[in-house]
Parts: C-alpha cells; structure tokens; sequence
C-alpha cells in the first residue's frame, strides 16, 4: 500500500527536496544565530560572565530563528527540486505522462505538514518557555548570579562595605597579586589591609560568604576606641567577603512571548483584564497562528516561481521567493505590533495581509499549472532580461572605450 500511494517518482521528488531543504534550514538558522552571537560574546565579557552562557543563550534563541528558517528553508528545498526538474526537461516528460502539478506537490505537501506540526509545536510551547529561559540567563548575566569577575587594577566595590582592588590575576584567576582592601563596619571601624599575593576559597559553612585567603601582609586597624590606628603583619589571613544578595527573577509571563498558545487564549478571552493586555495578547496569539498557517501556502509558491521560462535558466524566481516570504513575515510583525497597541484588530492587520498573500499565490499556481505557457513572474523575467541586456552592453562600452583611451595614450607616448 506504501509503494502504491508513493511511487519511485515522488520518492525521488522526496530526494530532491531533502538536501537542499535542509541545507537552507541549516544555513538560515546559523546566519541568525551568528548575527547574534557576536552582540552575546561582547555583552558577556563586559559583565565578566562565564563564556559558557553565550551558548546557554543562543540554544535558547533557536526556536524563535527556526520559526523563519523552517519556512525558508521548505520552501527553497521545493523550488530548488522542481527547479531541477524543470531545467533538465524531466518535468515535461513527468506532465506529458499525465503527472500534473498537483499530483507532483504529494511529497512536499507531506513534507509541509510535517513541518507545520513542528513549528507550531515550536510556537505553542518551546518558543514561549526558551524565551523567558533566555530572560532569565541575561538577568543572571547583569545581576552577577553567574560569577562576574573582579576587575583587574580597579577599585571594586562589595556589598557597600568592602573595596577591594587587585593589581594582577594569574591562572585564570586562581593567584592573585598586589592586593589592597578595606572593609568599613556600620559602627565606622575601618580594617585597611595590603598583601602580596592571595586567592578566593569557597566557604562550606555559608554559600553566601567566601574567603579570601591573603599572604605576607599588613592590617591596618582603625578603631573610635583606639587612640592611634593598629599596625599588624601577618604570613597567612583569611578575610570572609559577604556576597552581594541576588534579587531572584520574575516568573514567568513578564512578556507575551513568554505565554503559551492556551494561557494567551484565557487571557484574551478574560473580562478581568484590562485592553491593553488584551490587545497585547490577542496580537501575540493570531501573529503565532497565522506564522504557522501561512506555510501550507509555500509549496504553491515555490512551484510557481520554480519554473523558468522556455530556452531560459533564469533564477530569478529564488530571490523573488526570498523576498516574498521574508516581507511577508515583516508585514506579519508590523501587523502584531498594530494589533498590540490597539490600533486596529488583528484580523485586518493579520489575517487581511494573509489573505491577500494567500489569492496572490493561488493565482500564480494557477497561471503555471492551468494556463499553457503561463508564468507567475512573466513580466518580471522579461524585464530583468532587457535589464541584464543594458547593463552587459554598458559593460562592453566601457570595456571598448578602456581600450581607445589606452591606445591613444600609448601613441601621444610614442
């Protein structure tokens, strides 16, 4: 029954459309997340943050870049199959044997609801929760939960009691050298202390105190009830340094993002909450679900800028493609934007954009599955060939003129 519903020619459309399908996935997702790991690594070195964390974050940025990778990276891999298909003229032979468009689009449309399963899994749970997950490792970032670093050669303060300042660091941090700190007690006693060298323990009693473990130096103690302030050298001092409290982080919601597709359902359809969250929420929800049902249009689309023009191997139906789905998706955010600030209802800032995307495909399945000769972007194509033609001859003109002027030069040389 498997072989009959899915013959040796969809398995091979199923083979065209793999490779490239996930090597654009791959290749969107990671120029996303480059972009973003670069601002990451600078941000996590000004606060002194384990390198580790840069990672922690990225992973959890991934669903929200994967819910525009996965769309991209269908439809390029539909395109670029039956791009194939149609320039090595096996698509004619397929037509004439009376394999329609639409009989072709069984795999991909196969492949697309599995993908639509996918990223609305991603927008109904993962997204929401990786979100506040990313939330919550850049306020442990900027807090100092992760275990910022001391700042070599400045004076830093703890706990507005204790200023501690070092002039070199070793071993990643495990020696320390030139250290000066002076820990002032509410009653105003001051202890000013100075060592050669020394290195941070961890304190099993209290978590909340560590010890900083000091060698060859000098205490200075100044008292109210000391007439002179106390000289003292010592081989070996251990000084405990409170650390500072951490405020814990919010739960999780502070964003509508944070919320999944059930918890924006209660709160939009609540009469306790006031318009703007509604608003807000309503926004967030539709923006998610027309996201994910504008993706059963994208095999449609890739078929009918697949198909070049006769005798020609134009490509420019792939960046029409790149442009159409990435504005779409820009459109879709202006759209939750508007929608979240109560300017207009999501269903004509979403769903109206939607179903204008939604005729344009259909139509331009249409013109190439229907219509003998038709093509989606005729006009398009015609035009960026007299274009191409201009600018080739503008080319060969100045390539002419290039080798006058350097002919007339050699003679007046002569």
């Amino acid at each position: 029954m498997f072989k009959t519903f899915l013959t040796a020619t969809d398995r091979y459309i199923f083979r065209l459309v793999l490779m490239p399908m996930l090597g654009t996935l791959a290749l969107a997702a990671s120029l996303l997340i480059l972009d973003k790991m670069l601002r990451l690594f600078e941000v996590v070195a000004n606060e002194g943050g384990p390198i580790g964390v840069v990672f922690q974050m990225l992973a959890n940025l991934l669903p929200e870049y994967m819910s525009l990778a996965i769309p991209l990276g269908l439809m390029l891999g539909i395109l670029f199959a039956f791009r194939t298909l149609a320039t090595t003229s096996e698509l004619d032979v397929m037509r004439a044997v009376g394999l329609g468009y639409t009989r072709l689009l069984r795999v991909p449309y196969l492949i697309t609801l599995a993908l639509v399963v996918v990223n609305f899994m991603l927008v109904y749970f993962v997204q929401p929760v990786s979100r506040y997950d990313y939330q919550r490792l850049a306020f442990e970032l900027s807090s100092g939960a992760l275990g910022a670093s001391i700042d070599v050669g400045e004076f830093n303060t703890i706990q507005d009691k204790t200023a501690l300042r070092i002039e070199e660091s070793e071993d990643n941090g495990r020696v320390l050298k030139g250290i000066f700190a002076r820990v002032t007690d509410p009653d105003g006693d001051m202890l000013s202390i100075s060592a050669r060298s020394g290195r941070f323990l961890a304190n099993a009693d209290d978590m909340n105190t560590i010890i900083l473990r000091l060698t060859d130096g000098t205490i200075i103690q100044d008292q109210a009830n000391l007439n002179a302030p106390r000289v003292l050298s010592f081989s070996s001092y251990d000084l405990p340094i409170d650390l500072p409290e951490i405020e814990a982080f919010r739960d999780r919601g502070g964003d509508q993002r944070e919320y999944i597709l059930p918890q924006l359902l209660r709160i939009g359809w609540s009469e306790r909450v006031d318009e703007a969250t509604r608003n807000e929420t309503m926004a967030s929800l539709n923006f998610r679900l027309v996201e994910v049902v504008m993706m059963l249009l994208l095999p449609l689309l890739a078929v009918a800028l697949a198909i070049p023009p006769k005798r020609s191997s134009s490509a420019l139906g792939v960046f029409v493609s790149i442009v159409m789905v990435v504005a779409y998706h820009k459109i879709n955010q202006y759209g939750e934007d508007v929608a979240a600030l109560g300017l207009a209802s999501p269903f004509l800032s979403l769903w109206l954009p939607f179903a204008l995307f939604a005729a344009l495909i259909l139509w331009m399945y249409w013109r190439v599955a229907y219509v003998p000769g038709g093509q989606a972007i005729g006009w398009l194509e015609r035009f960026a060939a007299i274009v191409a033609k201009k600018i080739v001859a503008l080319f060969r003109l100045m390539r002419l003129t290039g080798r006058k002027e350097l002919k007339r030069m050699a003679q007046d040389h002569t």
